[in-house]
């Protein structure tokens, strides 16, 4: 292992803040993203917090506002697990930096997304027991780490509506693929918000308040922002643009890899597909003649309604260069669009179009 017990050959974007993603084959097969495997996206120095010295403010709109230690959110709340993927809002930039350049933007391949069981307490039965009150439209986090990145500089922070905080897939999570939470992936306690893009999954939390309006944080207001195109990410403002929240559509091809030499004949193309929110994927086509035809690939069953699903699918390719497109289908009938072009954005966010990837068939 290396920096953060991560696999030797992870694809490390910045080593301070620690950004990095698993290459393709450290999630093929794997309904479950081991913890050396799972991508890590951070916005400043990840912060050491004593879990015995450390304490969870709940506060705000609320009746009875609370201080707790993690032995006292284990003692009081219903220990809670499920199966839940995260997904970076960045997650397949670099397809959008080969339309046109993002400057200052990690160019993301297809691992900003991974799988894990988390276990933990519900949101929703802290919030009860401090008394929310229904004025309270949005929940707020704030987390220890501190980041340069902001304007003015401040902890992490952001939200996400009352109506999503109070729903049971929502945890409090200290455990992670059945141990307790590293360092690097919020330890001691973080939020885990199934179907939002991760950046709402608040790492290192140390503050949850209950407000009228959306967090006002850096990250909630202006970073995590859908812009237009015509937009100057450097000059936007809190507010501007569409506030990034429910998960895309999406798909990827992860076997066989973009540009590599493949066998003529059979051979495998398998992948993962996630439809965020409450959406689960219906169907997920596959081409190897650039989208002129298409077969359905075999899409394996969610291991909960909040996970990726595995796919794959044997195909024959004849000697030369092919490109094989991956597209997917939810549960209201919505498939990905098809080029990355027109989803060009000056922060990078988004792309869930076609997934493509182009090989050489040996003769």
């Amino acid at each position: 292992m290396t920096l953060w017990d991560k696999r030797p050959d992870m694809i490390v974007h910045k080593a301070d803040p620690y950004n990095a993603e698993p290459p393709p084959s450290g999630l093929d097969g794997q309904e479950l993203t081991p913890v050396a495997s799972f991508y890590s996206r951070n916005h400043g120095e990840i912060p050491t917090l004593d879990p015995d010295e450390w304490r969870l403010q709940v506060g705000g709109l609320v009746d009875s506002p609370l201080e707790l230690s993690l032995d006292q959110l284990r003692d009081r709340y219903e220990a809670k697990s499920l199966v839940a993927t995260l997904q970076c809002a960045g997650n397949r930039r670099a397809g959008l930096v080969e339309v046109r350049d993002i400057p200052g933007e990690d160019p993301w391949g297809v691992g900003a997304t991974s799988t894990a069981e988390w276990a933990g307490v519900s949101l929703a039965d802290v919030l009860a027991s401090a008394g929310a009150r229904s004025d309270a439209a949005h929940v707020a986090f704030e987390a220890a780490d501190v980041s340069a990145l902001a304007e003015p500089t401040q902890p992490y922070g952001g939200s996400i509506p009352a109506h999503k905080a109070r729903s049971p897939e929502v945890l409090l999570a200290w455990g992670m693929n059945g141990e307790p939470l590293t360092r690097v992936h919020g330890a001691p306690l973080r939020v885990v918000v199934p179907g939002y893009i991760g950046a709402r999954s608040v790492k290192w939390v140390q503050r949850i308040t209950a407000r009228a309006q959306p967090s006002d944080n850096y990250f909630q207001a202006t970073a995590y922002r859908l812009l237009p195109a015509e937009f100057n990410p450097a000059t936007a403002g809190p507010g501007d643009g569409l506030s990034l929240a429910s998960i895309a559509l999406n798909a990827a091809i992860l076997r066989p890899l973009d540009n590599q030499q493949v066998p003529q004949g059979a051979i495998r193309v398998s992948g993962y597909a996630l439809a965020g929110d409450d959406r689960a994927v219906a169907r997920l086509d596959v081409s190897v003649d650039a989208g002129r035809s298409w077969r359905q690939a075999a899409l394996a069953p969610a291991l909960h309604p909040w996970s990726w699903q595995q796919w794959h699918i044997d195909v024959d390719l004849r000697p030369g260069p092919a490109e094989i497109v991956a597209r997917a289908w939810d549960s209201t009938g919505a498939a990905q669009p098809e080029s990355a072009g027109p989803l060009w954005n000056p922060k990078g966010y988004v792309n869930n179009s076609w997934a493509r990837v182009r090989v050489t068939v040996a003769h």
